[in-house]
């Protein structure tokens, strides 16, 4: 078994693919109109679905907002520069909400930033991560 992909359902697809490929730099890999459920999947990602796990994003067509809720925490990417990774997202007109340094009780930088519907996306240094991290 592998990971696949994560579902986040967002309220504008427009506005996100934009937020996840314009800013993040993840490829629309696919995109499919379902008109009899009112709805639209859009896969994104860093790589092809084959290889990598990637993120679906599913828009309800009647719904333009959703409660993020107490049970969600965050997706997390791998970089290798966290503080020009920061700056470039911030310049893409990206929100950092929670500049880069090192995680409370830890050692392993990380930063956060906000997408357009609020999910958060946990920035993690690659070269300061340990093991048990």
């Amino acid at each position: 078994m592998r990971m696949l992909h994560t579902m986040l359902r967002v309220g504008d697809l427009e506005r996100s693919l934009s937020f996840y490929t314009d800013v993040l730099g993840m490829q629309l890999l696919r995109r499919k109109d379902y008109p009899s459920g009112r709805f639209t999947l859009a896969f994104v990602g860093y790589g092809p679905e084959s290889d990598n796990t990637v993120l679906e994003l599913t828009h309800n067509w009647d719904t333009d907002q959703y409660a993020l809720g107490e049970g969600y925490g965050h997706i997390a990417l791998g970089v290798e520069d966290i503080y020009g990774t920061c700056r470039m997202i911030a310049d893409r007109g990206g929100r950092v909400v929670r500049e880069p340094g090192p995680m409370k009780h830890g050692s392993t930088v990380i930063a956060f930033v906000e997408d357009p519907d609020g999910y958060k996306v946990e920035l993690i240094q690659l070269s300061s991560r340990s093991d048990a991290a």
